[in-house]
């Protein structure tokens, strides 16, 4: 309980365009997204954001203790100041703010940073909660609800896409080398079939189809990405992203199994315009 409070960082990390490219693929970009896959007037895909903290990630989780067999992305929300140059250095800074008590479910961890390029610009704030599944009971708080209602009616946009079976096997290289994602033996002591996507993974997919159909070749426009991870999805399964326009600059979003009809990424919120 003591680690609530106390500050992790600064931690720092350097990267160039190939680290930026190899991201791009891990997401499922191609020759369809040359933008965020040749160097050449190369952009950043926003959720990248998150794969440049990963140490960050590692560090909340072994500060706060939790039982790293039963842990699992629960909610991120990304909030963004200044687009993400191609190259430099991150410093990142933060600490965990709160835990939170779901019983027999397991429990929270949250945990809040930000980040600042090398040209002094502060590029982004990340809020992230980790589900530990073995650690509830303890007597803490209860999370606070976390109300957000899909629209009932027809999605306004509707992006279809299929990650390769291999798709963990890129995605990996970009920091989050967790052995549930690639580990046969390990995944099926989690109780998994076999190694699953990285919740992240799917998120910089869905990264991609909201700004393909909100802010065509402008993801500098980002300004927040949110949502709740809700089911686990196997690698090669394909995936539905489905967005609500809700107001200017303002949409609602999830992302749907297409084979079992599941809500793997679910209370999505995607604000968008002029940083």
């Amino acid at each position: 309980m003591d680690a609530i409070g106390k500050g992790i960082g600064p931690l720092t990390k350097d990267y160039d365009w190939k680290d930026v490219v190899l991201y791009a693929l891990g997401v499922g970009a191609g020759f369809d997204d040359l933008d965020y896959t040749y160097e050449k007037n190369l952009k950043v895909i926003p959720s990248f954001s998150i794969a440049t903290i990963f140490d960050f990630l590692k560090e909340a989780a072994v500060a706060s203790n939790i039982n790293l067999a039963g842990v699992l992305h629960g909610e991120q929300d990304l909030i963004f100041h200044n687009p993400i140059p191609t190259s430099g250095t991150l410093k990142t800074e933060g600490r965990i703010t709160h835990y939170y008590d779901k019983g027999e479910k397991g429990a929270l961890v949250v945990a809040e940073s930000d980040t600042l390029h090398s040209n002094g610009k502060r590029l982004f704030t990340n809020t992230l909660t980790l589900f530990g599944r073995l650690d509830g009971g303890f007597g803490g708080e209860e999370a606070p609800k976390n109300v957000v209602t899909m629209p009932d009616r027809v999605p306004d946009f509707v992006v279809e896409d299929s990650p390769s079976p291999n798709q963990p096997l890129i995605y990996r290289l970009s920091g989050d080398v967790f052995q549930l994602h690639v580990d046969p033996e390990f995944a099926r002591m989690f109780g998994f079939e076999k190694p699953i996507m990285h919740g992240l993974c799917t998120h910089g997919y869905a990264c991609r189809a909201l700004i393909k159909s909100l802010v065509p070749g402008e993801p500098e426009k980002v300004r927040r990405l949110t949502c709740r991870f809700t089911k686990a999805l196997y690698p090669g399964e394909p995936i539905r992203t489905a967005i609500w326009k809700t107001e200017e600059g303002r949409a609602l979003w999830q992302t749907i199994n297409v084979t079992t009809g599941d809500v793997v990424i679910d209370k999505g919120v995607f604000e968008y315009g002029d940083l």
